[in-house]
């Protein structure tokens, strides 16, 4: 019998996350020198913050280069990131060389095709309810939030919750 996804939870100290899809709605705004803009969720924001405050591990492995997401995510606390990562199990792999990972401890939520080979390889993958089927289908939990509308929110705070971590003290700090 498969184990329901709360119980993987307690053991959970690292996150990953995938940027675009994931902390945004996956649209990007093409400005006429060419730049992508994104947009980002504040709520899920706070929860990064509260997040790295409260000591978990918060990493990015994204595809996309914009340097204006690495501004926001260095702003929140988070140090691992890895952005044009076009093979992301590389990225992974030097994460779990260089903080000694077991995978069973790490939450990767991704939403499509190039999230799918680390998903294969961790303990608790998860996505939003809009990711591609491919990875619903791999995903512990699908969240019944949409990418870029809270879904990092989501599992963040039900790990935290779960773990006694997230309480009425909200005393993220922002630099």
């Amino acid at each position: 019998m498969e184990k329901s996804y709360k119980q993987y939870l307690p053991q959970i100290d690292t996150f990953i996350f995938d940027v675009d899809g994931v902390l945004t709605n996956g649209i990007v705004t093409i400005m006429p020198d060419g730049e992508l803009v994104r947009q980002m969720n504040i709520k899920d924001g706070y929860a990064l913050k509260t997040a790295v405050d409260k000591g978990y591990r918060v990493c990015i492995i994204s595809g996309g280069t914009n340097e204006g997401v690495r501004t926001r995510l260095k702003n929140l606390g988070i140090t691992d990131i890895y952005l044009g990562a076009h093979n992301k199990t590389e990225q992974y792999h030097e994460l779990v060389d260089m903080y000694d990972l077991q995978s069973e401890n790490v939450l990767y939520m991704g939403d499509d095709i190039p999230d799918y080979p680390v998903m294969k390889l961790i303990g608790m993958p998860c996505c939003p309810n809009d990711a591609a089927p491919e990875i619903k289908e791999v995903s512990k939990y699908i969240s019944n939030k949409s990418g870029g509308e809270g879904c990092v929110r989501d599992v963040l705070e039900q790990v935290m919750r779960v773990q006694g971590k997230w309480d009425s003290n909200f005393d993220a700090k922002y630099d």
